[in-house]
């Protein structure tokens, strides 16, 4: 049996800490400047990057136009509509921990629409595991309620970045976009911010702080969110089943709770804990391989 490359053992939890402080850190941008400015500065960046990497490795471009637009379309899903929608949330008042335990209804979607779209079947095992963690998540979440009710609009905005990010994280298994990582995240980057310029067209002002801060903070969003996350995320994708990839994210919530707790003073009560154990026990469930039960 071949053995597993030391980068894709690595991988899962590289991703979890990178995902998980990008919410802290993106709500710390957030003091500084507008959500649409926040990303267009941060897609542009991340464009400036990956050109100056296709000029000197000079990858290979899509074969078809087909697949161009489907790289296309998973960018502006991931990009555009996820970290977009993502941003309005926060700007409405939704904690960094809250949005992030939001997100981790993510799993349920794509293990009851990957079997679908894809090959892969979702097994008892697996299921277990996705309700274990759905059940920590929502412990969570209930144990902040009091402390920071979010608002219907906050709500509104994350279930349009819920369904960005499922939406995106199926596409790229569906149609096995292997494409070179340089080539997929210009194009995915590309896509993401034609996909906010009306977003940004409408928005009054481009005020910006230039603060240290703030260039800390966006400096981290583009290498560690950005580049190296997203990159991992979509490799883990192509490496493995997408319901269990995706299942991932239910450690997120637990670690970006935390760290909003060390960074921003967001609350982390001691019922949250008990979430954390149980997401971490579904997550191992529906991650781990092997003979199903």
């Amino acid at each position: 049996m071949q053995s597993r490359p030391l980068w894709l053992t690595l991988a899962p939890a590289l991703f979890l800490l990178l995902w998980a402080l990008g919410y802290s850190v993106a709500k710390i941008g957030l003091l500084y400047t507008d959500p649409m400015t926040l990303l267009a500065l941060r897609f542009g960046c991340v464009v400036i990057i990956m050109g100056f990497l296709f000029a000197v490795l000079r990858p290979p471009l899509p074969k078809t136009r087909a697949d161009f637009l489907h790289l296309a379309f998973v960018g502006f899903l991931i990009q555009a509509v996820y970290f977009g929608c993502c941003y309005y949330a926060f700007h409405e008042g939704i904690g960094a921990g809250t949005l992030a335990l939001l997100m981790s209804f993510q799993p349920i979607l794509v293990a009851l629409i990957a079997p679908l779209w894809t090959s892969e079947t979702v097994s008892r095992k697996s299921w277990i595991g996705l309700g274990l963690g759905l059940a920590g998540a929502l412990l969570v979440i209930g144990s902040r309620t009091d402390i920071e009710p979010p608002t219907l609009l906050g709500l509104a905005f994350a279930a349009v970045a819920l369904c960005g990010i499922s939406g995106g994280s199926i596409w790229e298994k569906r149609f096995g976009l292997s494409h070179h990582p340089v080539t997929a995240n210009l194009i995915g980057y590309g896509a993401g911010f034609i996909g906010i310029l009306p977003a940004l067209a409408i928005q009054d002002g481009f005020h910006i702080e230039w603060t240290g801060t703030f260039i800390a903070a966006l400096a981290y969003l583009v290498i560690g969110n950005s580049v190296i996350a997203v990159g991992l995320l979509l490799a883990m994708i192509r490496a493995g089943d997408v319901s269990r990839v995706s299942a991932l994210f239910f450690l997120v919530p637990p670690l970006a709770a935390l760290a909003a707790w060390v960074s921003l003073g967001e609350v982390m009560p001691p019922l949250a804990w008990g979430g954390l154990a149980l997401a971490s026990m579904g997550v191992y469930l529906a991650t781990r391989t092997g003979r199903d039960v």
